[in-house]
């Protein structure tokens, strides 16, 4: 599938390289599952990067806009499952 995730001109190289990780693993998610603290370590990194809950919700949007996949069920999921269970998306 191709297409471009979303970030800001004024993150650093590593900032931009870490949400755009994060994505992948939503996108993985929903693919083929993904080990929820690959999840937890993925999201707290995406976290440093963009703090605030406002910011979140629109990085969720142009992503889910861009690729289809909607990343608020797998967050949701990934905080109601215990160590070492597979977050799966259903569907896009």
């Amino acid at each position: 599938m191709s297409f471009s995730y979303p970030f800001s001109k004024d993150w650093s190289t590593n900032e931009i390289i870490a949400v755009v990780q994060f994505f992948e693993t939503i996108e993985n998610a929903y693919e083929q599952g993904v080990n929820r603290e690959v999840l937890v370590e993925k999201y707290r990194r995406f976290k440093e990067v963009v703090p605030s809950m406002a910011e979140e919700k629109t990085y969720f949007r142009d992503f889910e806009k861009e690729s289809g996949y909607i990343c608020y069920p797998i967050i949701k999921k990934m905080k109601e499952t215990t160590k070492g269970a597979i977050i799966k998306g259903a569907g896009r």
